[in-house]
């Protein structure tokens, strides 16, 4: 049996009632905060124009949500800009040991395809539980080495499990959903280049995927083809986008045990809108709870850095410290280090806005770093900070994992409170409360159409 044949038969054979009741409300939180997320970033200027571009062709067709619009398009375009809109942001959550961004790219192919096909809010959760379990897996057989190709896997590995939750939505058969995601391989895609001059395409790279999942499960039902050795083949996913050898039998050996061990457990939440490996360093500033008159006493700021992380947080350092736009400072640690020194506020507003902060671009200059190289990572984001006072003293801090994650869990009133923060200039707030609920506590048999309504008011 194939890897995609085996995948199929887990989710085919996967029941609501067979999901322990714990992770179907982990599968409902991680649903309201991408949503949150995704409504946030909806307000940029980016986000706006990209709605009005792919909005104009196909309005009103197809009657599926696009976060912050009253607008409905089809299900693929629908997905493209949700999950576009969900990763815009860098506030979308991970599984830390994978390197997965699953909401980004899981949420958006779900509710379109749950849309779409008319499906139960319980149907939805089940369709991101299921895409949750298998993605992570597939992270988990090859741990950052689709980032160490420059690809990132929840946009590879994403389209591929978009296409069989989006399949399984519309109740195609066991051999359409192999050909879907091997249809899905043929449009897997997303490369890290834009850390070198901060471009928003990034936050294309679940939104394609996701896009790619809905077209590719309607094209296998049409009666196009894909290949089921998409994962482990010759030329499959991982021979052609990793460097790791023996992938494929460690995703055999990760889905054996799908049903049993629920990895979506271990999914973390992010509570700042900028890359997750910049976390524990903010932690760390807040915690240290400097005096603001103590900041010019501050010579210099050093940093140990895990090295799987400094390749996107702190090189070139020259151009960290320097981040031209919003988007680019999201991924540089110096400037988010500068901005929780400074008291700025660490907000989506900031990385939206259209300057970064001058006053941070020049606190930046203090800070250096060098690798952690005992770091757990990606189990763990750690961090190290020591400060040098121009009087001689020291103060240092260290961060043994960031918080929000299953170590240092986020609660769901911060989750909450981090919904209603996203959603508030978009959002009145009956309907806010309204969403929570439906999400949270709505019956499993409750129409997703009724979430639907609620989003596009």
């Amino acid at each position: 049996m194939t890897l995609s044949e085996g995948i199929t038969d887990f989710a085919l054979s996967l029941r609501q009632q067979d999901i322990p009741r714990d992770v179907a409300q982990l599968a409902r939180l991680h649903t309201l905060d991408a949503i949150g997320v995704g409504v946030a970033a909806s307000a940029g200027a980016v986000q706006r124009r990209m709605a009005d571009s792919v909005l104009r062709f196909n309005a009103q067709a197809g009657g599926c949500s696009v976060l912050g619009s009253p607008a409905q398009a089809n299900g693929a375009s629908a997905a493209l800009l949700n999950g576009s809109f969900i990763h815009a942001l860098e506030y979308d959550d991970t599984h830390m040991a994978s390197i997965v961004h699953g909401s980004a790219v899981l949420v958006p192919a779900a509710l379109a395809a749950a849309e779409q096909n008319q499906l139960t809010l319980g149907e939805l959760v089940r369709l991101v539980t299921i895409g949750w379990e298998v993605l992570i897996r597939v992270g988990l057989a090859a741990p950052g080495a689709f980032q160490r190709r420059g690809f990132q896997v929840t946009s590879v590995g994403g389209a591929v499990v978009s296409a069989l939750i989006a399949g399984i939505a519309a109740g195609v058969t066991r051999e359409e959903l192999v050909s879907a995601q091997g249809i899905a391989g043929s449009q897997a895609s997303g490369i890290f280049e834009f850390l070198s001059e901060g471009a928003t395409v990034k936050a294309l790279h679940p939104g394609w995927a996701a896009h790619a999942g809905v077209i590719a499960a309607q094209l296998a039902a049409a009666g196009l083809t894909g290949p089921s050795t998409v994962w482990e083949g010759r030329f499959g996913l991982y021979k052609t986008y990793t460097d790791e050898q023996g992938a494929g039998d460690a995703l055999r050996a990760e889905l054996a045990s799908l049903g049993q061990r629920w990895t979506l457990r271990d999914a973390a939440f992010k509570l700042f809108p900028c890359c997750h490996y910049i976390h524990p360093f903010l932690e760390g500033v807040q915690q240290l709870a400097l005096q603001p008159g103590s900041l010019k006493d501050i010579v210099s700021i050093e940093c140990r850095v895990p090295p799987g992380a400094a390749g996107i947080i702190c090189e070139p350092w020259e151009r960290k410290q320097t981040p031209a736009i919003p988007n680019e400072a999201k991924y540089s640690l110096p400037y988010c280090m500068a901005l929780a020194f400074l008291g700025i506020p660490i907000t989506a507003e900031h990385f939206l806005a259209e300057q970064v902060s001058a006053q941070a671009l020049d606190f930046a200059r203090k800070i250096s770093w060098t690798p952690m190289l005992d770091a757990d990572f990606p189990k763990k984001f750690e961090a190290e900070i020591c400060i040098n006072f121009r009087d001689g003293q020291k103060t240092s801090i260290r961060i043994d994992q960031v918080k929000g994650s299953a170590e240092r869990p986020a609660s769901i009133g911060e989750i909450k409170e981090k919904f209603a923060s996203n959603t508030n200039n978009l959002c009145p707030h009956d309907v806010q409360q309204r969403l929570i609920e439906l999400l949270l506590e709505g019956a499993s048999d409750t129409p997703v159409a009724e979430l639907g309504a609620l989003l596009r008011a």
